[in-house]
This record gives C-alpha cells, sequence and structure tokens, in this order.
C-alpha cells in the first residue's frame, strides 16, 4: 500500500458547546475528543498526522506532546475546510502517497472504517473517495449524487438542493481520501465566492470531475461513525456510544457487567477475565484489573492496578493505587494517590490512605487515616487510628514493623516508629519510638467523682 499521511481538521473553537474549553479537547470515554480520530488514523497506517490547529492550540499540542508522528499546522484564520487542508499541506512537503482527511470532532470513527476506504480507493485508482453514510434522516447534510455509472459527480449542501436532491439518503462525513498529486496540485484552485466567503473542501471534488479524474464514494457500516460533536447533547450520545462499544469488547473478553448501559469504562482500562463489574462502577484510563475481581456498585477506579482475585466493596473510591492479590476494600473506603497494598491485605469501611506501603496479611478494618506510612506483614489497624503525618509545614513518615498490634483510638506521631511484634494499646498517643516486642500505652489515669452529677443538678 502507499504511504498514508493524515490531516485532522482542529482548528475550530466550537461555539455551540459553550465552554471555555475548545471543543475537540472535550473528554469522551477518558480521552480528550481529538485523541479518537488521532488514534484511529494512526491504527490505520498513517504516518504522519498533522494536526490543523488554531484556539488553544498549545492546549491541543500538549495532548500528543513527545508522539513521534504528529506535526501541527497553525491555522491563523478559520476561513474554511479547503483553507485548513492548505495549512496542513505546508507541514508535508514533498509527500506522496494517499492522504485521509478528518474532522477532529468525530470520535466514533473506526480505524476499520478507515482502511476499507483506504483499500478502496487504492484499488480503483481514484483521485477523491469519499467516506458516507445513509441516513434515515439527512436534513442538514450535504448529499452525495451519483452520476449513472456510481462516480460520485458532486456534493450538494442542503440549502442549495433541489427537491430530488433533498431526497437522497447519502450524505457526506467530510472525511476523504485524496491523492497527494492531486491535492498538493488543485488545492489552490479553490474559490470563495460563496456567502460566508470560505473555501470549502467539496469544491475538490467538482475540481476532479472537470479534469476527468475518478471520484469514489464508500458508505460507512454504521451512520454513528460519522457522526460529528457540536454541542453537549452529542457529546454525551458519543459518550455512550463508546462506552457500549468499550463495554461489549470486556465482556467478549469474558468480563461481566452486569448492567453495561450504567457502567463507565474508559478507554485503555484492562480487565482479567472472569471479573465481575457491578451497576454504577466508574473505572478510569489506565486502570488494570486482574482476573477474578468483584467491584461492587458505586465504585470509582482510576489509574490503579489490581491483582487478581480482589474485591472492591461499594462506594469505595480508589486512586493511582497498587493492589495485590486477594485484597479487600471497602466498602466506602479511599486509597488516595501512592497507596501500595500487599496480599491479603484488608481496607474497611470509612479508611482513608495516602502515600502508604501496607504489608502482606495486614489489615484496618473501619474507620482509620493512615498517611505517609510504612506497614509491615500482619499488623492490625484497631479502629480510630490516625497517623498524624502534618505538622502544619512538612509530612513525616510513620514506620510500623511486622506483626504489631494498635489498639482502637491511637494517634501516631509521626517521625515515630513502631518496632516489629509490638502492641500499642487503645488510647495510646505514640510520640517516641516503640522497641521491637514492647507495650506503647499512655493514659491519664481515671478519677471518677461520686455523686457529681447530683451535685450539678
Amino acid at each position: 500500500m502507499k504511504s498514508v499521511a493524515s490531516i485532522v481538521l482542529a482548528a475550530g473553537k466550537g461555539t455551540r458547546m459553550k465552554s471555555g474549553l475548545i471543543k475537540v479537547l472535550h473528554p469522551v470515554a477518558g480521552l480528550p475528543m481529538i485523541a479518537w480520530p488521532v488514534t484511529a488514523a494512526r491504527d490505520a497506517g498513517s504516518d504522519p498526522i498533522v494536526l490543523v490547529i488554531g484556539h488553544q492550540a498549545n492546549a491541543v499540542q500538549g495532548v500528543f506532546r513527545g508522539a513521534a508522528d504528529i506535526r501541527c499546522a497553525m491555522q491563523e484564520e478559520q476561513l474554511g475546510t479547503g483553507h485548513a487542508v492548505a495549512c496542513a499541506l505546508e507541514a508535508l512537503p514533498g509527500f506522496q502517497g494517499t492522504v485521509l482527511i478528518l474532522c477532529g470532532d468525530t470520535p466514533l470513527l473506526r480505524a476499520e472504517t478507515l482502511k476499507n476506504m483506504l483499500h478502496y480507493h487504492h484499488n480503483n485508482q481514484a483521485a477523491v473517495t469519499v467516506l458516507t453514510a445513509l441516513m434515515d434522516d439527512p436534513y442538514g447534510y450535504g448529499r452525495v449524487v451519483r452520476d449513472p455509472s456510481g462516480l460520485v459527480s458532486r456534493i450538494v449542501e442542503q440549502k442549495d438542493a433541489d427537491p430530488e436532491e433533498q431526497e437522497i439518503r447519502e450524505i457526506n462525513s467530510g472525511i476523504y481520501c485524496m491523492d497527494s498529486n492531486f491535492l498538493f496540485a488543485s488545492i489552490r484552485e479553490i474559490g470563495n465566492d460563496n456567502a460566508q466567503g470560505e473555501y470549502y473542501l467539496t469544491d475538490l471534488l467538482a475540481i476532479a470531475v472537470r479534469k476527468g479524474l475518478t471520484c469514489l464514494a464508500i458508505q460507512a457500516a454504521e451512520a454513528d461513525e460519522i457522526m460529528g460533536v457540536n454541542d453537549r447533547i452529542q457529546l454525551a450520545s458519543a459518550g455512550l456510544i463508546l462506552r457500549r462499544r468499550i463495554n461489549r469488547e470486556h465482556m467478549l473478553n469474558g468480563v461481566t457487567i452486569i448492567d453495561p448501559e450504567v457502567t463507565y469504562i474508559d478507554q485503555g482500562v484492562t480487565i482479567g477475565a472472569d471479573t465481575t463489574i457491578h451497576p454504577g462502577c466508574h473505572i478510569g484510563e489506565g486502570t488494570i484489573i486482574g482476573c477474578g475481581c468483584e467491584i461492587e456498585t458505586g465504585t470509582s477506579i482510576s489509574g490503579c492496578r489490581i491483582g487478581d482475585d480482589c474485591h472492591i466493596k461499594a462506594a469505595s473510591v480508589l486512586e493511582n493505587s497498587e493492589l495485590g492479590e486477594d485484597v479487600t476494600v471497602g466498602p466506602m473506603a479511599h486509597l488516595r494517590p501512592g497507596t501500595t497494598l500487599g496480599n491479603k491485605v484488608k481496607i474497611g469501611n470509612f479508611v482513608e490512605t495516602k502515600k502508604i506501603i501496607m504489608g502482606e496479611g495486614s489489615k484496618a478494618s473501619h474507620l482509620t487515616y493512615l498517611g505517609d506510612a510504612e506497614i509491615g506483614r500482619n499488623v492490625n489497624i484497631g479502629c480510630g487510628t490516625i497517623t498524624c503525618n502534618y505538622d502544619g509545614v512538612n509530612k513525616h513518615r510513620t514506620v510500623i514493623g511486622d506483626d504489631v498490634f494498635i489498639g482502637s483510638d491511637v494517634q501516631l506521631v509521626a517521625p515515630v516508629n513502631v518496632g516489629r511484634n509490638s502492641l500499642v494499646a487503645a488510647g495510646t498517643t505514640v510520640t517516641i519510638d516503640v522497641p521491637p516486642d514492647s507495650l506503647a500505652i499512655s493514659r491519664i489515669p481515671q478519677i471518677n467523682k461520686n455523686g457529681w452529677r447530683l451535685k450539678k443538678k
């Protein structure tokens, strides 16, 4: 196959989004909108990929920082799709092959569709191939007009279509394959003699027909693929379709999703076979979940690595944490970034952790805060325990050895070490290191004043 380059149009602001963020940077199923067509182009074999940028250019570039196949072309004034492509060609000097032209607001486009389009284009030696779709209600879209032999003769916009042309159900997606020689030679022939004073890429089809070149159209398998996102309603619709695709792939790979319609899994999440996901869960980009896990209702997980056979109970929140195998978390626990839990650890209800390492078999069953701590193996953390890690200026670390028993309502004032096999009695405030094999206890002696309440009455 010939070399393939892609141009992705992403310079517009997207005023119908009514947002301070440009349209193509709005997230869809865990990725910025523009990442979806760029990924589709890449997976279809395109290299390089030229982004036509304008509004919030630095932010768009930042999405792909470090990507070797990405180039950028600035469109200072948005003067139409033809003008945008002309700007992009300046980033493709001397390129020979096929140029894909995509829109940055089409997150549903599949790589397989682009591959089919490229094969069709090459096999028929076309100058231009346009991706189309059949729609029951094509109102508002440009209609694809074919000649008796099936070749594309022109694209007519809704406002310019006569009654017969308005009956055509095949619509233009705005996605094209073009021979690079034709594109470079013809792009400057596009005029702007129209009400908007803009340069329209669709004019290239008329130019190709006038030159006697072949113009083809190939239909997408599903009309949804070419849907452009222009407002928040369409953004939600696109997200719904993408999540359905993502959930379907996980289920085909052996994951049980109890109710896919209310389960939100971002692109790029990996889940092992025989894991069960209950309704209302949000699983964010970068998460890896092992086999045989159970993720209960209302759980939010992002950027985590979770080993096999773990049980995440209802309404827990896990962020940028790492769990070994056979770990239990929750219900209603919060693992903040930097939490690392060994095998068979138990984190119970209303326990919060942050930047801790917790060894195999240790447990904190309820109502506890553990921050900036290193906790050994087989440690019991009693109810109401707090690591007092912040002195108002700096964070300090608590170290607890293996086989330690921490009673209820203990405060560990960091920096402090508790030696292995020690016991810290309930209600103790630990301010100095505890040697191994020791009992630590600090309590004010209890005084009972008999009859005191009667006197007060």
